[in-house]
């Protein structure tokens, strides 16, 4: 038998090769479009925009279907520029479709630039690398594995790197209307699924915001760790190309699709742009983000999205409502929201449950915290998994077209202060968002959309989430289930198996908090 030692040894130089990325020296750098005033969109936007001079117009979309027709509505209203930017894009139904209206849009002579995370793109490579072989269109991957077959060498040998991840979201059209907020591209974002469905929130932004999305994706469209993709996958043959366009094209097609187009033309947004009317709110706004640098460790405090957004949304005096589906707070950020609660500030948050989340190591790493968060003074909430039926949840009917089950699942990430400031975004309140990953949001200064936030939650919490408080002797925690019979207390995870709490229980116990 081999020794170890003597194995790695002799592994380690192909591992090395398999992890190398290619030269940057080819690579063109490209900006924003900032010209496009005389644009359809940005005619259409001008007018209203002067009559708030400063203020960005916001429209939230927590509806699923809204979201995907207003990326699909600033796909088909560009004439100049695209420039799209995700962390997960899948190649189902939504993903191609969106795949082909941005073939569309070069088509007709619009520059497409589509900057995505390398670690959620799982067999689109050839797709991309098609795409990308059009005219008018870039396609660049953000800090790539190198090895594009066995990606998990990479973390052989390259971890610190590949650990990190392009969180961000953003879809920007003519540099004057942008789409920022928690959906990634798919069909659980977008109500298209037939499984669990991501409860969300996106926010439309026109105006001067949509210009600082813009420098910022330039920012990390020319930053060291963008790829174009022709480095790391090669560029199909003629027939392959075709008939991988062709695949997108047909997804357009399907029943499914059909279906899924159908719905979407029945939306509020739909109806609203055909009346040639959008209902905007015009009001401060301004984004946070983190410097693209960050996934390289290079990064100054004052360049990460964390020390910003203290900066941008300012000290509580009164609330605080978080909407984390991710909610690792640690050791600081519990003490942090605990002493707001000492001092007078309600503090509300909602997160998911071990039943609703679909990480489970998260919910070990949040798990630890609960008992301290609720005995601190702290409002805990835990999303249910089962709520999904007509006028859940928000008051809305379920948006899902394809039955399948009724599980919900939350993925927005959002809060708002003393119901006069709101964040929608990528940023979730965890360790990973806070130093390893790069995210993007908004700080939107408007009383209207903190105080809709703090309202629903407010209305809605007793039915769509359980409450988790101290048990009233001794240590520990109890979850309150006010359902329409009545209020039930539970003394264990809700709607979870003894397997899975077991697993989460000895996960808890691991030091991997940092990479949650």
């Amino acid at each position: 038998m081999i020794p170890l030692r003597l194995l790695c040894c002799a592994l380690a130089p192909m591992l090395a090769a398999c992890t190398t990325l290619p030269p940057l020296s080819g690579r063109t750098e490209s900006q924003a479009m900032v010209d496009t005033d005389e644009t359809p969109l940005g005619q259409a936007i001008a007018p209203l925009a002067a009559q708030f001079p400063g203020a960005s117009g916001v429209r939230p979309l927590p509806d699923p279907l809204e979201a995907f027709a207003a990326r699909l509505l600033l796909a088909r209203s560009a004439t100049r520029g695209l420039d799209v930017q995700y962390y997960i894009w899948r190649g189902d139904t939504t993903g191609l479709v969106m795949l082909d209206a941005l073939r569309e849009a070069a088509a007709r002579g619009v520059r497409v630039r589509l900057l995505l995370d390398d670690n959620g793109i799982a067999g689109l490579d050839d797709a991309l690398a098609a795409l990308d072989a059009l005219e008018h269109v870039e396609v660049r991957l953000f800090n790539p594995f190198a090895q594009r077959r066995l990606r998990a060498l990479g973390y052989v040998t390259d971890f610190s790197r590949l650990n990190r991840r392009m969180h961000n979201k953003s879809f920007t059209a003519d540099g004057v209307a942008s789409i920022v907020g928690g959906r990634n591209v798919g069909d659980e974002y977008f109500g298209a699924g037939d499984g669990t469905l991501f409860q969300d929130l996106d926010v439309l932004a026109v105006g001067p915001v949509a210009a600082e999305v813009s420098a910022a994706f330039d920012q990390y469209w020319n930053s060291a760790s963008a790829y174009p993709i022709g480095a790391l996958v090669p560029a199909p043959d003629g027939p392959s190309r075709e008939q991988l366009l062709r695949r997108a094209g047909e997804a357009r097609g399907t029943p499914r699709a059909a279906a899924y187009g159908e719905a979407l033309a029945r939306t509020p947004l739909a109806r609203e742009l055909q009346e040639r009317r959008l209902d905007l709110e015009w009001v401060p706004v301004r984004l946070v983000t983190d410097a693209p640098g960050k996934v390289l460790g290079k990064a100054a405090p004052d360049e990460l999205l964390a020390q910003r957004l203290r900066g941008v949304m300012g000290v509580a005096r009164r609330e605080v409502d978080l909407v984390s589906p991710y909610f690792v707070p640690g050791a600081a950020g519990t003490r942090s929201l605990t002493e707001l609660a000492a001092g007078g500030v309600r503090v509300r948050v909602l997160t998911n449950s071990l039943a609703a989340t679909d990480v489970s190591a998260v919910h070990a790493g949040y798990a630890r915290r609960r008992e301290a968060l609720v005995r601190g003074g702290v409002r805990l909430f835990e999303l249910k998994r089962n709520l999904l039926s007509p006028g859940d949840p928000a008051g809305q009917p379920d948006r899902r077209l394809f039955g399948g089950s009724s599980a919900a699942s939350l993925h927005a990430k959002t809060f708002a202060v003393d119901r006069e400031r709101v964040f929608v975004g990528s940023f979730n309140f965890d360790p990973r968002s806070m130093s390893l990953n790069t995210e993007l949001g908004v700080v939107i200064h408007s009383t209207r959309l903190a105080g809709a936030l703090s309202d629903a939650l407010e209305a809605r919490l007793p039915r769509v989430a359980y409450e988790v408080v101290p048990v009233a002797r001794g240590n520990g925690i109890e979850w309150i289930d006010r359902g329409e019979g009545g209020e039930v207390r539970l003394s264990r995870e809700p709607e979870t198996g003894a397997w899975r709490r077991f697993g989460v229980g000895l996960l808890s116990v691991l030091p991997i908090e940092w990479l949650l």
